[in-house]
Order: C-alpha cells, then sequence, then structure tokens
C-alpha cells in the first residue's frame, strides 16, 4: 500500500483543523505542536491541500486556516488524494504489468482489496471521525483541561 506518513498526516492535520477551527483559524505551528507534525512538512501538505480547495487561509492577526468545506463533506480518501497519495495495494500502480509487463498471478487480489480500502475511506468523513469515542479521548487529552466543541457538541472532556 503506498499510503505513506503524508497521508497520514494530511488527515491527521485535517482532522485537528476539523476540531479547533470552530472558534479560529488555527495556525499550523498550532497543529504541529498538538500532533507532533514538522512545521515544514505542514507547510507542504497545506499547500496542496488548499489548492484542492480543502482549506482556506485566513490572512492577519489571528489567522490561520480553516476547513474549505463541512466536516461532513470531506471524506478520508479526499484528502489522501490532495496530497497526491494513491490507495493502491498492487505493486504495478494498477497498471497490470506486474511481472515483466505482465499481469501476474495476483493482480485481481490486490485490484480487489485496493477498491475495498478505497471504497472503506470514501465511506469516512471527518465529521465521522469525530464521532468515535477514542478520538475524543485524545482531544481530550492534547487540549488538558480545555473543553473542546464541534458543532455543538463536546468532544473533549477536562482531565483531571
Amino acid at each position: 500500500m503506498r499510503l505513506t506518513t503524508k497521508g497520514r498526516y494530511a488527515v491527521t492535520a485535517m482532522l485537528d483543523l476539523a476540531i479547533h477551527s470552530e472558534i479560529k483559524p488555527v495556525t499550523l505551528t498550532e497543529i504541529a505542536t498538538r500532533q507532533t507534525i514538522s512545521l515544514s512538512y505542514l507547510e507542504q501538505l497545506f499547500s496542496r491541500l488548499r489548492r484542492a480547495d480543502m482549506v482556506v487561509g485566513v490572512r492577519g492577526p489571528g489567522g490561520g486556516y480553516k476547513l474549505g468545506r463541512a466536516a461532513i463533506e470531506i471524506n478520508v480518501s479526499d484528502i489522501i488524494l490532495a496530497v497526491d497519495e494513491q490507495v493502491d495495494l498492487t505493486n504495478c500502480e494498477q497498471k497490470g504489468t506486474c511481472q515483466e509487463g505482465e499481469v501476474c498471478l495476483t493482480h485481481d487480489l490486490w485490484m480487489g482489496l485496493s477498491d475495498v480500502v478505497r471504497n472503506y475511506l470514501d465511506g469516512i468523513t471527518l465529521a465521522d471521525i469525530l464521532e468515535n469515542e477514542v478520538v475524543k479521548t485524545v482531544v481530550a487529552r492534547q487540549s488538558g483541561s480545555q473543553v473542546v466543541k464541534f458543532k455543538g457538541s463536546t468532544i473533549g472532556m477536562a482531565i483531571k
């Protein structure tokens, strides 16, 4: 599978943005700090995400980034594709040239699995992920004692 840290970090950063940009734009420095991702790496990712209209930049004091559309409208596969990642489990980039220019014995198996993974990621939005109890626990931990709201719902609890 060709999902590298680029795709993983892009999804993580977009999720962080969905959580924290409800009140005000979020800086890349804030995301980098919370998610322990290199700032320069985030800048590269957000350049691609901006070109794909996944995020919008807000200039000036208090500026940063906000989602380009509602979290319910952004699925994980869109984020991965926006940063030029592929969900492909074949060794031939789905070209059928796996074995000396021809299809290998397991080509259809890996193509089918790639389709299942792609369909799975197509069906999950940022809003769906925010409903996950484990994600809520992580948000609470990363926010310290701060309660975070997303679309009117509490997604982080105070930690003692």
